[in-house]
């Protein structure tokens, strides 16, 4: 059995299941887009909501790492970490806002693989949620969470790849394509984020095995 000599406080990984819940929500709202009718300024002015929630829980989570003498994690790793999560959620919210600030709305839908992009966060969230309360203790069923991470990032990479071969085809005005593309961005570096996540709680798990 292998001993620790960090204290196991638990306030600190429920900082982090709680970021884990608030991306699962804030992509939830974000599939929405895909709905026959959606309301874009309502999925927008709801994103800023969760988006607002969990940068007051990233600082929460920063000013008790500050004021904690001893901590479970390494202090770099969990600022990372907790900047990671952050992250998924700026990029998250900025591209539903994106889509409506740029009238996107106007269009007939949008495209099918963006909407790929966006089940795709779903299908991350869905892992990150799962895997986020396994923090604690490391156990190795935990390499299962990067393992599956870069397999969906690669299909994040494929459906955004496959949005840029469409909007280079001439089907949209050239307008369009620059708007369409920047929320593509967005959705692209939230796939890549979640990735980032991973990568973070391999290196404490190399650090803690």
């Amino acid at each position: 059995m292998r001993f620790s000599l960090k204290p196991q406080d638990d306030a600190f990984y429920a900082f982090f299941n709680d970021a884990a819940d608030n991306i699962r929500r804030g992509v939830g709202i974000l599939s929405e887009l895909g709905d026959d009718k959606p309301d874009f300024q309502k999925i927008s002015e709801r994103l800023v909501d969760v988006e607002h929630d969990n940068d007051q829980l990233t600082h929460r989570l920063f000013n008790k790492v500050n004021s904690t003498f001893v901590t479970p994690m390494d202090r770099t790793d969990m600022y990372h970490l907790a900047g990671k999560l952050d992250d998924i959620l700026d990029h998250i919210e900025a591209a539903a806002n994106l889509v409506y600030l740029y009238g996107l709305s106007d269009l007939p839908a949008l495209p099918r693989e963006m909407i790929e992009q966006i089940t795709v966060l779903g299908q991350q969230a869905d892992l990150l949620v799962e895997f986020m309360p396994k923090l604690k203790g490391l156990n190795s069923s935990m390499q299962e969470f990067w393992v599956e991470c870069n397999r969906l990032e690669n299909d994040g990479d494929r459906a955004y790849r496959m949005l840029l071969v469409r909007l280079y085809s001439g089907e949209y005005e050239a307008l369009t394509v620059m708007k369409l593309k920047e929320v593509g961005d967005e959705l692209e570096a939230a796939c890549d984020s979640f990735e980032s996540v991973s990568n973070v709680v391999e290196s404490v798990y190399v650090k803690e095995s």
